[in-house]
This record gives C-alpha cells, sequence and structure tokens, in this order.
C-alpha cells in the first residue's frame, strides 16, 4: 500500500509544480481564472489515470490455500460471458506473461480478468487481461484469441481463473493449469497438428498412408483435435495412441457454438468456422512449443513431399541453412484429383477398406491463372505467436516461400478443376519413391484394425 501512496504522489507532484510555474505571480481575474480550470483538469485527469484498471498483477486478498475447481475440459465456457477458454500457457518471450487460447465474441467481449493464486502464501492477484481477437475471423462473430495477462513479479503460478470482474470469489471459478512453466530438451524433432476432424470422417485408407507417410518422412507425433470420426476410424486411431504416435485432443466446439464447415461467413446464423479449425492450429502450437523442434500445420489429405531430401529431417537442415533466423517454412498446396486414377498399385486387400489409396493418384492440377496456390506450413513454434492456417498472423522471424523443385504440399482430393481433360494435368511420381515402404507399413495397420 506504501507503494501505490508513493507512486501517486510521483503522478501528482508534477502537475503541481507545473501549476506554480504558469499561475505564480499573476494577479488578474482571467489569468487566476485559467490557473484554476488548467489545475483542476491536471488533478482531474490524474485521479483518472490511477482510477483506471491496472494490467499489473494486484493483490486483492489472501487465502490460506489455493482452491477452485481444476477443470480439464478442452473447452470451457465462462459464465454470463460470450468466452471459451482452451488452455493457458506461460509465455516469457516479451516479459512473464500468462497467453491464454480461447474463443470470444469479436464484439461483445470487453474486458477480462486473470486471477492467480500464489503459493505457500496464498496471495490472491488480479491482473486486467489484454483480448487480442486474431484478424483471421473471415466474418463470423467468434474468433481465436489470446487473452494476456502479466504475472506476479514474485511467484510462479501453476494455475489461473478467468473472470469477467477485479471482484468475486476464486472460489467459485474453474482453475486452469498453465502449461509451458518449465523449458525441457525437445522430446521430437517433427510434430504435425491436425485440426478439426468432424463429419464422422471415414477416409480410413488414406488417413492411414498420410500417417505412415509422416513417419516415413520423420514425424514423431501427431495431434488430432477430434470432433468426430466413424467406428472404424476410432479402431485406427486407438492402434496409433496405444503405440505413441497420435494425441487425440477431445474438440466438442459444437456443444458451445452453431459452427460451420465453410472457412468463410455466409450469413447463415453460425458463429465460428471451420469447427473452429484456426483456435485448434493456436492451440496445438502452443501445446508443443516446448515438446517439438518443429510443428507441421497441415491436414490429413496432405503431405509436404520432399523433391531433393530423402525425409523432413535432412530437407529442413538445408533449409534452416540457406534461411538462418527464419521461423516459417511455406510449402505450394498442389491438387492431386482422387477422380483421375493411375492403377499402378491396385492391392486387392485394400479395396475392403473405406477411404482414397493415394498411391493411385499422381496427376496433379496445373497453376491457375491469377490464382495463387495456398501454402502449408513448417514452423519453428517458440519463433510464432500467432497462426492462421495458411500462413503466420505474428512472428519474430521470417517467413519463407519453399521453391516447389524443394517440396511441394501432396493434396489427394476432389477436383478444383474437374473439366479438365486428363492429358492437361502433370504427371509427378514423386509419391511412388516411398511405395515399398508404405505398402509394408499400411500392411501392419490394417491387419491389426481393419482386416
Amino acid at each position: 500500500m506504501r507503494q501505490h501512496k508513493v507512486q501517486g504522489q510521483r503522478n501528482v507532484h508534477p502537475h503541481l509544480d507545473t501549476f506554480r510555474m504558469l499561475c505564480g505571480g499573476k494577479k488578474s481575474y482571467f489569468a487566476a481564472t485559467v490557473c484554476i480550470v488548467t489545475l483542476t483538469s491536471m488533478v482531474t485527469l490524474s485521479y483518472l489515470r490511477l482510477q483506471r484498471p491496472s494490467h499489473l498483477p494486484k493483490i486483492i486478498y489472501e487465502v490460506s490455500k489455493c482452491r477452485g475447481e481444476i477443470t480439464n475440459s478442452t473447452i470451457t465456457p465462462l459464465t454470463g460471458n460470450r468466452t471459451f477458454i482452451v488452455s493457458p500457457y506461460f509465455d516469457n518471450r516479451e516479459g512473464k506473461v500468462t497467453r491464454v487460447i480461447g474463443i470470444v465474441h469479436h464484439e461483445d467481449v470487453k474486458e477480462l480478468f486473470c486471477w492467480f493464486c500464489c503459493q505457500p502464501d496464498g496471495k490472491i492477484y488480479v491482473s486486467k487481461a489484454t483480448i487480442d481477437v486474431h484478424s483471421d475471423r473471415f466474418g463470423f462473430p467468434y474468433g481465436a484469441a489470446d487473452i494476456v495477462c502479466s504475472e506476479p513479479e514474485n511467484c510462479d503460478p501453476t494455475h489461473v481463473s478467468i473472470h469477467q470482474s477485479p471482484l468475486g470469489n476464486i472460489d467459485q471459478l474453474p482453475s486452469f493449469e498453465i502449461k509451458n512453466r518449465k523449458a525441457e530438451p525437445f522430446p521430437v524433432d517433427f510434430t504435425v497438428c491436425i485440426s478439426a476432424m468432424f463429419g464422422h470422417y471415414n477416409n480410413v485408407l488414406q488417413f492411414i498412408q498420410s500417417m505412415e507417410m509422416y513417419k516415413i518422412l520423420g514425424v514423431q507425433k501427431v495431434v488430432i483435435y477430434k470432433n468426430n470420426c466413424s467406428h472404424l476410424m476410432e479402431k485406427v486411431l486407438r492402434l496409433y495412441m496405444a503405440e505413441g504416435t497420435v494425441e487425440i485432443i477431445p474438440w466438442p466446439i459444437n456443444s458451445h457454438l452453431k459452427v460451420s464447415s465453410e472457412w468463410h461467413f455466409i450469413h447463415d446464423g453460425t458463429h465460428i468456422g471451420y469447427y473452429g479449425q484456426i483456435t485448434a492450429l493456436n492451440d496445438c502450437l502452443y501445446r508443443n512449443m516446448q515438446r517439438s523442434k518443429f510443428v507441421i500445420l497441415n491436414d490429413a489429405d496432405e503431405i509436404i513431399l520432399p523433391l531433393k531430401h530423402p525425409d523432413w529431417k535432412t530437407m529442413m537442415s538445408s533449409l534452416q541453412e540457406e534461411n538462418p533466423g527464419a521461423a516459417v517454412f511455406l510449402f505450394e498446396n498442389h491438387i492431386f484429383p482422387e477422380s483421375i486414377s493411375t492403377p499402378m498399385f491396385n492391392i486387392s486387400s485394400w479395396n475392403t477398406v473405406p477411404g482414397v489409396n493415394i498411391l493411385n493418384h499422381v496427376h496433379r492440377e496445373p497453376d491457375r491463372k491469377d490464382v495463387i496456390n495456398p501454402k502449408k506450413m513448417i514452423v519453428d513454434p517458440r519463433k510464432v505467436i500467432q497462426t492462421s492456417v495458411h500462413s503466420v498472423l505474428r512472428a519474430y522471424g521470417n517467413s519463407v516461400n519453399v521453391p516447389m523443385d524443394v517440396a511441394l504440399v501432396y493434396h489427394c482430393r476432389e477436383p478444383l478443376q474437374a473439366n479438365l481433360p486428363r492429358e492437361s494435368l502433370i504427371r509427378d511420381t514423386t509419391l511412388w519413391r516411398y511405395n515399398s515402404s508404405l505398402i509394408m507399413n499400411v500392411n501392419k495397420v490394417l491387419y491389426q484394425t481393419v482386416l
């Protein structure tokens, strides 16, 4: 309290000095009136500044023990507020802050406060949050947001509660664990983030082929934000979870918001685009910031295929050497239409498995005039602050467009240029370089799950 008084005195006294300089020795009524108005304005401004909610943590009371209901839900709604909390992360890149990944209504959420309980003394600190709604809402009323709060300098809180007011009882607020508190050696080199598996996903064969290609190329972990999928797909996921490759993050966003399967708003009453894909990608980025050297942001039907290197490790080593300080590596997306087939690897046992056999699709669509191909990314997560789907929004390093002769995104899906004849497509058999290992690995998974 004493500190606060001293700070307040420092704020007011300069204005008194200014008043003496302006008004000292003035005798006329006009001069006196001007001086009184000036002094009143200065004191009022000083008072308002002192009363303004501070972004610095303040002790509001003490408790014998930190309580509050610890929540383990992936998406937690705040009571009486259009705010949904995903997860808080410690972030010391620009100061000692807690960065909470969440979803907010871009207009209605004006103020939020972080409540920290410091052990063992039980002091409750409250600091006003900076609410940073990501710029890529694409017209939807709700969007991904960073809710950023300064932490107390003299403690390292393990949990935080978010509230719309600096007043209340912390015992009645949900408490969230603050992740990334301790920096650790990276246990893996490459983690793939797949956001929003939804629509009772059942493209089983292509999913297994993508997973096995990721592993061949150097991936040790795949994080999937799962809304729903088929029973057969669940069986495949359990196998990959058991072997330690897949981590499932439950993503029940449609229990809280009206979701769209479109990426842009079409005034249909929905709240957020593409099952909250952007929020999931940002959470995946921070979730793996301290445990993966690189994070790959792509969909389950996409594979970043190196053309000059055998795998991602040698490719990224070369790219980093050529681009020191780069944070983001962007790879061009190219469509390999599933409607054009080259049945070189028509394996009979695979015909009973639902989904696309990517080995039979080696013709890609040509570039379209005046259309820029979207990109997918491999990023250094410690250098990224906010990401979108095809580019990062804020980062500490440069973004590098990787030339197509180094690598491309193999994207096998329905065509974008459906009217093109086969001879107008470009034959690209890069995927076949991996055919023997891929076929063997896919068969192992199928015989343990589907066949």
